[in-house]
């Protein structure tokens, strides 16, 4: 592995370069802050894909793309004259010291869970009205579900007990059912809200991640479906040609492939 001088002088070729694309390339130079928000989100999600692939490669790769956007936008900041690259670093390390008082300070903790809840104690302190302050709003509906719960669970607003969260599910469960045999449409909708918010509370319970669940759901479902449509081909039919008892013939054989 490189030692810290490599790191550094590999982070300072790309402050370099980051220099030369702004002045020299017309591309670069016409980026902006809100240009590059979407492509940033993009670049996101792609490293999320190659974490859950388990593609170290391909994570190296990403967080180089996303590492290229945190410059560019410290680059544009500096011409500003607003921030720059050391700002944000400086600003990242100080909160961290600050919010790390076990590390850096004569607090004591037990575990992971005290650390937490010191974290959302101190950031009340600085100033914030609500925990929730820090859930942006433009998140997907799912992780957002996800990161509220995270949040209050922090200042101890949480269940006790795994059974009392799948209690919980069930009866949101039976609220949804009444309000569909009832068939008004907006009450199905809150209520089936609420039983997407439980079952990613239960979630938690249960140690898993409620986005990476759904999405190697995704992954797998989309496997078989083109496994199916590939078997369809062979036989020369379209997949709307072929009855739901010859589609679920080779529904079960993907389901067997590893």
């Amino acid at each position: 592995m490189n030692t810290r001088q490599q790191q550094l002088d590999a982070f300072g070729r790309l402050l370099d370069i980051m220099d030369d694309l702004r002045s020299k390339c017309p591309w670069d130079r016409k980026q902006t802050l809100e240009s590059l928000r979407h492509l940033t989100i993009e670049e996101t999600y792609e490293l999320g894909d190659a974490i859950l692939n388990n593609d170290l490669n391909e994570i190296k790769n990403e967080l180089g793309d996303l590492l290229l956007h945190i410059i560019f936008y410290a680059k544009i900041g500096s011409e500003k004259n607003s921030f720059d690259m050391a700002d944000v670093a400086n600003a990242i390390c100080d909160k961290l010291i600050h919010r790390h008082p076990h590390i850096y300070g004569d607090v004591v903790v037990a575990d992971e869970e005290e650390v937490k809840q010191n974290w959302e104690k101190l950031k009340l302190k600085e100033g914030k009205k609500s925990v929730l302050e820090g859930v942006p709003n433009g998140l997907p509906a799912l992780v957002k579900a996800s990161r509220i719960q995270d949040k209050v669970k922090g200042v101890g607003f949480d269940w006790e007990e795994p059974h009392q969260v799948w209690d919980k599910v069930q009866e949101e469960l039976q609220e949804l059912q009444v309000e569909v045999a009832a068939g008004n449409q907006d009450k199905i909708e809150a209520e089936f809200g609420d039983v997407l918010f439980s079952m990613i509370n239960y979630s938690r319970f249960l140690n898993v991640n409620p986005e990476d669940a759904l999405e190697r759901t995704n992954k797998k479902f989309i496997k078989r479906f083109m496994y199916l449509e590939s078997k369809a081909v062979e036989l020369g039919k379209n997949l709307s040609d072929m009855t739901l008892a010859e589609m679920d013939i080779f529904w079960e054989e993907a389901k067997r492939l590893p």
